[in-house]
């Protein structure tokens, strides 16, 4: 029996994760919680491009150009969370709640 990893076997965790993350952020309620959804799905993306940059090589090696990309979705990843964050704190303070049903309108 063969025991090693193949692309399908990253394409089905990373297809699960997505399904995970996109199933939070159409069921949750909660802000923060839909954040962390949506970061899920931005790394189960992350996760197919990585093994598609692994399996899809020629000639033995791996193509680390999708992993230098990654870093930079990476990057920008954070500055996401850095401005998602902020904009999250900022209508706790001005609505007191996380409740998105709550919260309808951007203004004061």
């Amino acid at each position: 029996m063969d025991s090693a990893l193949t692309l399908q076997h990253f394409l089905y965790v990373s297809g699960a994760l997505f399904a995970i993350g996109l199933a939070g952020v159409l069921i949750r309620r909660n802000i923060i919680v839909i954040f962390m959804c949506l970061e899920m799905m931005l790394s189960a993306a992350n996760l197919s491009l990585v093994a598609f940059s692994r399996y899809g090589a020629e000639s033995g090696l791996p193509d680390y150009d999708a992993q230098v990309m990654l870093f930079f979705i990476i990057t920008v990843a954070a500055a996401e969370v850095a401005v998602g964050l902020a904009i999250i704190v900022a209508l706790f303070r001005t609505k007191e709640t996380t409740d998105v049903t709550q919260i309808d309108e951007m203004k004061f």
